[in-house]
């Protein structure tokens, strides 16, 4: 979040802004930031904020509409809670911090975006970090990390009546066995030749389209950018001249590339395993925890006879590509920090992973990077996702 971002938050809370009054304090951001009207919301390019009002200090109030939410979700949504009886409090509500759609969203689905959220659907404490203003840097890096549609389906799936879609992958205590297995799976495969093959093949695609990476890196919405790159990597050569031209041609108006919903980017079957890579990009001086996997699919996956689960890591920084790490998903530092979104978790899903930045900038910029596996540390990880 930028310094305008963090003035306004500061000054909310402070004060200096009206207490108790929900016009005055309307009237006081709107002035103060040259806030724009939309309807009920307030915006600026760099944050967008509605004012709620209570005479208490409960909050059940509806606060806006779900399809209204969507045209600001990219950049911070606030909610405001003036209160007749205590100072005003700030809530984020982008999508990631809603658990359910209250009102009116019986025809809720993927095509039909219906349904408004109250107060009390804003989730309050967000894997222990408290929805209030000294945690929203760190709340909104866990935000970028999904798209729309993403915490749409969550949503969807979340919210009274309405048929969930999936399936959990069940669980036996042999599958259970069979997925221990991918443990010592990929520690073989690491200390194989075809490890440093699949390493070579990524690094010589990615230098084949570097300049068009560096383009597509000055995008500012992590999820496209994360989606171009991708494609610009595990592309064809074919296909990525086209891309390459667009990326060139159009750096202004840049395409739109959806990638494969499979658990990785690149799949390639060797002798000794069958590799599925997911191309993760980051910008070493963004703040951002890209999402992961979906845990059923990366355990479905795993309790296949040959496979193993890498993260293809590019590094970016001021100068440029600055390193690229084939990381196994077991890893010790990505295992003791991934974090499990369990709050995605519902009749139909074990939820979603995500990584942590700072681990991934970690392991960026170490020089000689090697993949370090402890097998109870791998199965205790596993035993998590599962449980």
């Amino acid at each position: 979040m930028n310094r305008i971002v963090n003035e306004f938050v500061n000054y909310v809370v402070s004060d200096n802004c009206p207490q108790n009054d929900k016009a005055k304090v309307k009237k006081a951001i709107q002035d103060k930031f040259s806030l724009i009207l939309d309807r009920s919301v307030f915006y600026c390019k760099h944050f967008a904020v509605r004012i709620s009002y209570t005479k208490t200090k409960s909050f059940s109030n509806t606060v806006l509409s779900l399809s209204n939410l969507q045209k600001y979700d990219h950049i911070p949504f606030f909610v405001v809670l003036v209160s007749g009886v205590d100072n005003n409090k700030v809530f984020l509500a982008n999508t990631t911090f809603l658990s359910k759609i209250s009102h009116s969203s019986q025809q809720l689905s993927m095509t039909n975006i219906k349904g408004s959220f109250n107060g009390s659907d804003i989730i309050r404490t967000y894997h222990n970090l408290e929805n209030n203003a000294k945690n929203f840097e760190k709340l909104f890096a866990f935000h970028q990390g999904f798209t729309w549609e993403d915490n749409l389906q969550r949503l969807v799936d979340a919210t009274s009546d309405i048929v969930p879609t999936g399936k959990k992958f069940e669980i036996t205590s042999e599958i259970r066995n069979k997925i221990y297995k991918s443990v010592e799976r990929a520690q073989k495969f690491i200390e194989s030749e075809n490890f440093s093959v699949l390493n070579k093949d990524l690094d010589s695609r990615v230098k084949k389209c570097s300049d068009s990476i560096l383009v597509a890196s000055r995008i500012e919405n992590v999820n496209i950018r994360g989606r171009l790159i991708e494609a610009l990597v595990t592309s064809s050569d074919e296909e990525r001249k086209v891309l390459m031209q667009k990326l060139a041609r159009e750096e202004s108006n840049l395409p739109v590339y959806d990638t494969k919903n499979g658990l990785g980017d690149y799949h390639v079957k060797f002798s000794n395993g069958d590799t599925y890579t997911d191309i993760k990009t980051k910008v070493v001086y963004l703040g951002s925890n890209p999402k992961a996997y979906n845990i059923d699919k990366f355990l479905e996956t795993m309790a296949e006879e040959n496979t193993v689960f890498f993260i293809y890591l590019i590094g970016i920084d001021e100068t440029g590509i600055m390193n690229t790490v084939l990381c196994s998903v077991y890893h010790d530092e990505l295992t003791e920090t991934t974090v499990k979104q369990f709050h995605w978790a519902g009749r139909n899903s074990r939820g979603v992973t995500q990584f942590v930045g700072e681990t991934l900038d970690k392991i960026l910029k170490q020089k000689n990077f090697t993949n370090t596996i402890t097998i109870q540390k791998a199965k205790a990880f596993i035993d998590s996702l599962i449980e």
